[in-house]
């Protein structure tokens, strides 16, 4: 089984890459009343190998999928639904391997695709900086996800405090006529300040996962 490697490791890689940009630009990022991942997922995330963090996701995603099937089935009159999504080891894997494109986070990518295709629009929201915005939506479209609409910090953004800041793209993306119908993401700062009809917390393992 994978194991997870440490930040150390990545900073060592000799080859500057956009998978390294990737890496060392992105902060570790810290949720409203949630459904979150299994007892498995308290444990130190170094002591958490890439199986049981597959497992835990499941079980969140497992408990989306059911509520988004009927939710999505159930739509107001002239509504449009969106999802948010993070993406650090939420869309996609981060701290599991080093590569680039990062693979999709299987549990996750299954809901998307099963949302994308009811028609419902999916919007990232990340703490990771504009200059890997063009490398972050590549990613994200090679392994599956249909994007419409990613949310990066600009120079001042990265000032901000992360929740407020992403509490700041939901009102956004809802200024735009969206209703959403779920937030999904794996810390705090992902899913706490409202604007979401209910969220998902996949785990961070006590915040070691970014």
């Amino acid at each position: 089984m994978t194991s997870r490697r440490p930040w150390a490791h990545r900073i060592a890689v000799s080859t500057v890459s956009a998978a390294a940009l990737v890496a060392l630009a992105v902060p570790a990022e810290a949720a409203t009343t949630t459904t979150s991942a299994s007892p498995t997922a308290t444990a130190a995330a170094e002591d958490v190998d890439y199986a049981t963090w597959q497992t835990d996701c499941q079980a969140v995603m497992g408990q989306a999928l059911p509520y988004l099937k009927t939710r999505i089935a159930a739509p107001r009159p002239g509504e449009k639904q969106a999802i948010v999504f993070d993406i650090d080891n939420t869309t996609l894997e981060t701290d599991f391997g080093f590569s680039y494109p990062a693979p999709a986070n299987k549990p996750v990518l299954d809901v998307a695709k099963y949302a994308q295709e009811h028609g419902v629009s999916l919007f990232f929201v990340t703490a990771r900086p504009d200059i890997i915005a063009s490398v972050t939506d590549y990613n994200l479209k090679h392994v599956g996800y249909q994007v419409s609409g990613l949310y990066v910090r600009n120079f001042i953004d990265l000032f901000k405090d992360v929740a407020a800041y992403k509490t700041a793209q939901r009102v956004a993306i809802e200024s735009k006529g969206y209703t959403i119908i779920a937030n999904i993401g794996n810390s705090a700062t992902d899913l706490s300040g409202g604007h979401a009809e209910k969220t998902f917390k996949l785990p961070d393992y006590d915040g070691q996962l970014s």
